[in-house]
């Protein structure tokens, strides 16, 4: 059974979803929930800076993308000194398919990993370190001297200003040292998969990720985990894994089974106890202090972006948020309500966008948002390209109020199932208002779907349905706000 770099991913993530996946993939594909439009997206810019990357090598071969072993066995013996898409198979069934090898004059080799990230990841779900520490492994299985490794990533620093330089967009950054730290580890972990992987039979009752916060469970997390209650101890909000792994090994996955004396904080505790009671803990002193020191008009804002790995306006870096979309709904002092909305056409800075707000809301008021560090640090980047905004820009992030903080700890209702997303408190408090109709129906089906219309030339939906689809979902994040707010100012 094979064992390619992705099952090694997923290996180290969760060995169980790993093994059904090699072992019944049918049932697999019924939990791995759908390939995404924005995986797809994340993709096509995987591609796109390996199409950069290629720029900094000379007397380079591109190998087919389905090139066999064998294939790459005989071009390894050509005098070019640098391979592309080069592939390996090991004698126990692990394949490798190395980004960048480099023959070197001494007949070993240089392996180059190209990511879209801006730095080197070495968190658990993406260790760059262990997909290069995986290449090397490979190689030398099948015969060959690995004796330098580097990593190529993008430019942070980087700005576009006309066409892109591949050699200020990407940086190379040899990890040699710390490929040779990891290797008997990472080789031991290899083993492992490859001796899971051809079980007959496993303990299909549990996997892993039962002792993981819900961040991370794995796609198939309710194959194996079939007993987990609604209200399970993974919907506490920022619960730790010690603690969920202190609580599974004691037989509590459920909200309402947690002892009394368990540890909780503050925030935990209210979650805990709008479930034991059915009903929300509402700090009404609290809410009404905070709701009473915004300032009218409140101005009700919501951004959608739109981000690249390789900057698509002049002016940006890698994967900075370029805004396409505001809805402002801007509330009186006598209730009164007006609407704004703005929707760019193509791939450019938001000047427009800007002059039209600072027109509807001038510098007045209080602006709220949904997590307003989003939009302040959009604020601050829109100040740093369009410095003729700034005395708004600023005024907008110094008067911006996080309505979203009040349902963290003054409105805990345990029907939002540990979270503070709009998408969770809008249907509890507002049941008349939902998503589910809308065509687009999150933020990132809004950046996947601007970002196709804006610059794929085979985009071949309706461009002004489109748009109007587009509008309907940011008025109703802003809307939304809104009848929370009345809701709020109601209790």
């Amino acid at each position: 059974m094979q064992l390619t770099k992705t099952d090694f991913i997923q290996y180290l993530n969760c060995p169980e979803s790993l093994w059904l996946l090699k072992n019944k993939p049918q049932v697999y594909e019924e939990y791995k929930g759908e390939f995404s439009l924005f995986l797809e997206k994340l993709i096509q810019e995987g591609y796109e800076v390996e199409g950069y990357a290629k720029q900094l090598f000379k007397n380079s071969i591109d190998l087919p993308e389905d090139a066999s072993p064998e294939y790459t066995k005989t071009k390894l013996a050509s005098d070019n000194t640098v391979f592309f898409q080069p592939s390996f198979l090991s004698d126990k069934g692990v394949f490798a398919r190395v980004d960048v090898l480099e023959k070197l004059p001494n007949g070993s080799f240089h392996i180059y990993e190209i990511k879209s990230s801006t730095s080197i990841k070495k968190d658990k779900k993406h260790n760059h370190l262990k997909d290069a520490c995986f290449q090397k492994y490979v190689l030398q299985e099948c015969g060959y001297t690995v004796s330098k490794v580097s990593i190529i990533n993008l430019n942070k620093e980087y700005v576009r200003q006309g066409t892109i330089i591949a050699e200020g967009l990407l940086d190379i950054i040899e990890v040699t040292d710390e490929i040779e730290n990891l290797y008997s580890s990472v080789v031991n972990e290899i083993n492992a998969a490859i001796t899971f992987i051809n079980k007959e039979n496993i303990n299909a009752q549990e996997c892993s990720c039962l002792y993981k916060t819900r961040s991370n469970h794995c796609d198939s997390f309710s194959h194996f985990n079939t007993d987990i209650p609604d209200y399970s101890i993974y919907e506490i909000g920022r619960i730790s894994a010690k603690k969920v792994i202190e609580l599974v090994e004691d037989g509590n996955t459920a909200i309402i089974d947690i002892p009394l004396d368990f540890e909780l904080n503050t925030k935990q505790q209210i979650q805990v106890a709008s479930l034991k009671q059915e009903k929300p803990i509402i700090n009404n002193t609290a809410i009404d202090k905070e709701l009473s020191n915004l300032k009218f008009p409140l101005h009700f804002v919501d951004y959608e972006t739109y981000a690249s790995a390789v900057p698509k306006v002049d002016g940006m870096s890698p994967h900075k948020h370029l805004v396409f979309q505001v809805s402002i709904h801007t509330m009186q002092e006598d209730g009164t309500l007006t609407h704004f909305e703005w929707l760019g056409r193509s791939l450019e800075l938001p000047t427009e966008m800007l002059h039209q707000m600072q027109n509807f809301t001038d510098s007045t008021g209080t602006f709220i948002s949904w997590n307003a560090p989003f939009e302040i640090g959009r604020n601050k980047d829109m100040i740093a390209w369009l410095p003729e905004f700034a005395r708004y820009l600023s005024y907008m992030n110094e008067h911006m109020y996080d309505l979203m903080n009040i349902f963290k700890e003054d409105y805990v209702d345990y029907r939002c199932h540990g979270s503070s997303s709009i998408k969770k408190v809008l249907p509890v408090l507002c049941p008349q208002f939902s998503y589910s109709e809308l065509e687009v129906q999150d933020g990132t089906m809004a950046l996947d779907t601007w970002g196709r219309m804006v610059s794929d030339p085979n985009f071949n939906e309706d461009i002004e349905q489109t748009r109007k689809n587009l509008l309907e979902y940011c008025k109703l994040d802003t809307l939304a706000m809104v009848e929370i707010y009345k809701v709020l100012k109601n209790i």
